[in-house]
């Protein structure tokens, strides 16, 4: 992630839906770039959802509400290097339940910072973001661990990694001896202070796959995620260092630029279809700086005037979602209302048309961090930003959610602007939308008991109807006052809680928040691993 404000294209595209469709993130700080629609249809004007408007905000039942958590340079988990693995573990329970309390449903947790890993993984040494010396095994399995607690709590798991950063420092001796980046010197360059891998040579590429599908195949996640650094931001009076790998592997192009965005396409759409043929049900999501491309640039572009992806990262983050390579894109639109260079309100209708081609869902990255720099002035601005996002989706070129960098910032709650998104916006629970795309399990309406009163509130159980291969993996409880004998479960203010599911036995919960001597109405739905929904069950009452 890049917090600068540095502002792509592609005519004939196609894409399709075949199971090859991913995008995915990891860095440490957050960017933006800019693009305009040209073949696409222009935007719609949203002025219902101008930026401070005090119109009732209805909820909405199938949203993402997620957080990144940083390992790089400790920015967020570990808060240093060297805990031991039990305040470790307590440090992440913190942020789980800072999840909770602001009824977010995913976490965004970096698990390859710098060619490293927060997993025992044969390629690459443990990081040194764990310990303090990379290498040095931390006692415990960080990955399996923050799975397990995530899921715990029903919260969706994306691994986040850094595909080419080796190294913050750009000495290569002060790597492990048996870190790849050692035994092959001729996949690495120095540019900026820091160590890259050479994304134009093949092995690199290989490697690098590798070691992200090793955590694939071996762990439960929900998905693969990238951020904006692909080729290195622009140092000045620094020129990349890989005249001699274009030489080598650049026939048939006449411009490095074209190459380099060709790498990248490489790379992303050959993982991509390794992860769908790993796992499936896997989504693959990258977060790109929030420009494609400046419209002066491009027709295409957006109407901004900061730095450009296509451009300096050799992203052509446009290209993927046409291509239906990724399940999810998540450009950082970390910029306010009336911005000239990046404007919230031009790009993020930009994003959703482009998006919309190819059903490719829609989260946008939102710059918390600058509420607590004073960057954003206005309390108020994520909540408007999210009223701006659900009036694009009532238009018809929907935004699926948001995402908040980074994690420290959630709880510090600066000028109240998380506690304003949770009053307007995140009062009631919501479901991680469904992509119709990945493999559904076919679950069925779970059989609920008559409610009961208990010590601490009303207590419900209910037991898993289908056979086991088709048991649901969690379920959502909803709710209304009084002996009703339906309940409308696509009313997102019905809904009370998701509940990760036990596996073959019965369910119970504890509705604490149920008042002594008044009546309420039950129903439970059980959901699969992709959040797809059955059927409601009979509505309990209780008088």
């Amino acid at each position: 992630m890049t917090t600068d404000t540095t502002p792509h294209a592609l005519p004939n595209a196609s894409f399709d839906r075949r199971g090859f469709l991913t995008l995915a993130v990891a860095g440490a700080a957050a960017s933006a770039f800019t693009v305009t629609v040209g073949t696409l249809s222009a935007a719609p004007a949203f002025g219902a959802a101008a930026p401070g408007a005090d119109a009732p905000i209805a909820p909405r039942k199938r949203e993402l509400r997620a957080m990144w958590i940083s390992s790089v340079v400790n920015i967020d988990w570990p808060s240093r290097a060297g805990l031991t693995a039990t305040e470790q573990q307590a440090e992440f329970l913190h942020w789980l339940d800072v999840a909770e309390q602001f009824n977010l449903n995913a976490v965004f947790v970096q698990v390859r910072p710098t060619a490293d890993a927060f997993w025992p993984s044969p390629l690459e040494p443990w990081s040194q973001y764990l310990t303090g010396v990379q290498g040095k095994d931390p006692g415990y399995d960080p990955l399996a661990f923050i799975v397990d607690e995530a899921h715990r709590r029903n919260l969706e798991l994306h691994a986040w990694y850094n595909p080419y950063r080796v190294s913050m420092q750009a000495d290569p001796a002060k790597l492990v001896p048996e870190h790849p980046a050692r035994v092959h010197p001729e996949w690495i360059w120095a540019y900026g202070g820091k160590l890259y891998f050479d994304p134009g040579l093949p092995e690199v590429q290989e490697h690098i796959q590798q070691a992200i599908l090793h955590s694939v195949e071996h762990y439960d996640l929900d998905g693969v995620h990238f951020d904006d650094y692909f080729y290195p931001y622009p140092v000045a009076g620094q020129v990349i260092p890989d005249a001699a790998t274009f030489a080598a592997h650049g026939d048939g192009f006449d411009d490095v630029a074209a190459w380099r965005r060709h790498n990248v396409d490489t790379f992303v759409h050959s993982i991509s279809e390794w992860i769908k043929a790993l796992k499936p049900w896997v989504k693959f999501g990258i977060s790109p700086f929030g420009i494609w491309r400046n419209r002066a640039t491009d027709p295409l572009g957006s109407e901004t005037g900061g730095s450009q992806s296509y451009d300096l990262q050799f992203a052509d983050t446009r290209k993927w979602v046409l291509e239906g390579w990724l399940d999810y894109i998540n450009p950082q639109i970390y910029w306010q209302f009336g911005l000239a260079v990046a404007d919230y309100a031009k790009l993020v209708p930009w994003w959703a048309d482009v998006a919309a081609t190819s059903a490719t869902h829609l989260y946008i990255g939102e710059a918390l961090y600058k509420v607590t720099s004073g960057v954003f002035t206005d309390p108020a601005e994520l909540s408007d930003h999210l009223t701006f996002d659900r009036e694009i989706d009532a238009a018809g070129s929907p935004v699926h959610g948001n995402v908040y960098f980074s994690a420290k910032h959630v709880p510090a709650d600066p000028q109240g602007s998380m506690s304003r998104v949770l009053a307007d916006h995140y009062a009631r629970p919501a479901i991680v939308p469904a992509m119709e795309w990945l493999p559904a399990t076919s679950v069925r309406a779970p059989v609920l008991a008559d409610p009961e009163r208990s010590s601490t509130g009303v207590a419900l159980k209910w037991s898993d109807a289908a056979p086991p291969s088709r048991r649901a993996t969690s379920f959502a409880v909803y709710r209304v006052d009084g002996a009703a004998s339906a309940i409308d479960v696509e009313d997102a203010s019905n809904l009370v809680v998701t509940l990760r599911a036990t596996p073959g036995v019965v369910q119970h919960w504890v509705d604490e928040g149920a008042e002594p001597g008044r009546g309420y109405a039950y129903a439970v739905t059980a959901l699969d691993r992709v959040w797809n929904e059955s059927a409601p069950s009979r509505v309990a009452a209780i008088a």
